[in-house]
């Protein structure tokens, strides 16, 4: 923290994340990807600028359908995910924390 009290902010906000990502043994290409926030960075700069056409904004859903039409352009742009094989693996051990519903009934009727 007294050295770059910046990065020590930034690796603190990610450390949950990254422990999680280990802690579900997900495989390295698959954990590279979602380690990463480009992707999500790169549709919103592209929202941005879409949404920089707009002149003058109106009342009601405008914006979200501005919104929506910026991610259809950003779609165009996104590439296959590294690891995208690897997905199931991933959904499995998601699979493995959540509790199942009728574990989460009786908890709901102990407390």
């Amino acid at each position: 923290m007294d050295l770059n009290p910046s990065a020590a902010r930034s690796l603190e906000e990610g450390l949950e994340e990254t422990l999680t990502v280990h802690r579900l043994h997900i495989p390295p290409q698959l954990r590279k990807t979602l380690a990463s926030t480009n992707v999500i960075e790169s549709a919103f700069s592209i929202v941005e600028r879409v949404c920089a056409n707009v002149k003058r904004w109106h009342a009601g859903d405008q914006r979200e359908r501005w919104v929506g039409s910026g991610l259809l352009v950003a779609e165009k742009q996104f590439r296959r995910v590294q690891g995208h094989k690897q997905i199931p693996i991933l959904l499995r051990e998601l699979e493995a924390w959540v509790p199942s519903k009728s574990e989460v009934v009786k908890r709901r009727k102990a407390s």
